[in-house]
């Protein structure tokens, strides 16, 4: 039935080149169907300040249709008439990943603007040299190229944030350094904002479950977030390595809670529970609850760069497996130099760490991340610079 499906795609291709497409037209969509991340982002951004451009939200999964119509907000299901069409005339596609994060056989002649979700820096795409994506992007096989074609087309526009970001993602994706808009992500607009204006957007755009958890999480005294990165051979592993009760006494006598947010491909089947541990869903939207907590625990992840845009925050680097985890993923620039925050490696030294609040890093520190990561795009208004270079 898959192969079939992809086969019929295949024949749709060459048909999506004939149809005229207005610049006047954009199309947004993200990864497995979602809202979420940049271009969900930039997409309300658009909604609110150019009204007189025909954009829509466009996805696979009908209860995301359901609920983004359910903001006021334009959105089709791709599948059906109303959906190819808008998918077909649109000249922008904004796009999380790929052109699949809408439709790839409907994407002959759409200009591709790839927001991406994450600088940092380890490899991927067509910087991988091992690992499970090998498979595509080292070795190209056939399997990989007919079940996944949109990984083999470039997009036309690649979002980054500075020269150093954007010598990494311009060979990862194969585009020109000059298709590459260092513009800076519109996901982050929303962290350096005060809390009354964040609180606002999350009632305005988020369900209430997340508008119910900032409130419950303002009665603690010290709030942590752990949000460590995907492993490709650990699709399971969260929170194994940790004793989550041990934890939860700690935070206890503290008046502190920990949230727990599993990368969005983390399965989790069951965890300890205390009133001081809290297991968010994978899909919320993290982005509008980070400017409410008061520390970041994580490992390799690119959150850690988002996350330092704001004022204030701390970071414990919990790296319990950096010597496996750099076997399976390798780096595209050296770890050592270009994270900052409390190292730890074991989880000993991390229930030390916290019990002692030793994890303040000098400010110096960094402002020489947010420089070499984010640079001028930190003054930026990441939404309205994007339709500026892309009309």
């Amino acid at each position: 039935m898959k192969t079939l499906a992809y086969i019929i795609c295949y024949l749709i291709y060459p048909f999506s080149f004939l149809f005229p497409r207005s610049s006047r037209r954009l199309a947004f969509g993200s990864y497995r169907g979602g809202f979420s991340d940049n271009s969900k982002y930039l997409f309300i951004y658009v909604v609110e300040h150019y009204r007189d451009l025909d954009c829509c939200w466009l996805s696979v999964n009908r209860k995301t249709i359901q609920y983004v119509r359910s903001l006021g907000l334009p959105a089709y299901w791709v599948l059906s008439p109303i959906g190819a069409w808008k998918a077909l005339r649109a000249k922008y596609w904004f796009v999380n990943s790929y052109s699949s994060d809408i439709m790839y056989c409907l994407s002959g002649n759409a200009t591709i603007v790839n927001l991406w979700h994450g600088v940092g820096l380890k490899r991927c795409e067509f910087n991988i040299t091992n690992g499970a994506l090998a498979e595509r992007y080292v070795k190209q096989t056939f399997k990989e190229r007919f079940y996944h074609p949109e990984s083999f087309r470039k997009p036309d526009y690649l979002l980054t944030s500075t020269p150093f970001q954007t010598r990494m993602f311009a060979s990862a994706f194969r585009v020109p350094v000059d298709k590459c808009l260092e513009l800076g992500y519109p996901r982050n607009a929303i962290l350096t904002k005060s809390k009354e204006t964040v609180r606002q957007f999350v009632e305005r755009y988020e369900p209430k479950t997340t508008f119910d958890l900032i409130d419950n999480i303002q009665q603690y005294s010290k709030v942590y977030v752990y949000m460590p990165t995907w492993r490709d051979s650990q699709k399971n592993v969260f929170a194994q390595h940790m004793d989550l009760c041990q934890l939860s006494q700690v935070l206890a006598a503290q008046n502190a809670v920990l949230l727990l947010k599993p990368h969005p491909n983390t399965v989790v089947d069951s965890i300890y529970q205390a009133d001081n541990l809290i297991l968010l869903d994978r899909t919320i939207d993290i982005y509008g609850v980070l400017p409410f907590t008061d520390v970041l625990i994580t490992d390799y992840s690119s959150i850690l760069y988002d996350y330092l845009l704001i004022p204030d925050k701390q970071v414990i680097l919990y790296l319990y497996d950096y010597d496996e985890y750099v076997r399976e993923r390798d780096f595209y620039y050296p770890f050592d130099e270009n994270v900052v925050g409390k190292r730890v490696t074991t989880f000993e030294n991390l229930v030390k760490v916290i019990k002692e609040g030793d994890y303040y890093m000098k400010e110096n520190d960094r402002a020489i991340i947010l420089s070499k990561f984010w640079g001028k795009t930190i003054e930026m208004d990441s939404c309205k610079e994007i339709l500026r270079r892309i009309k």
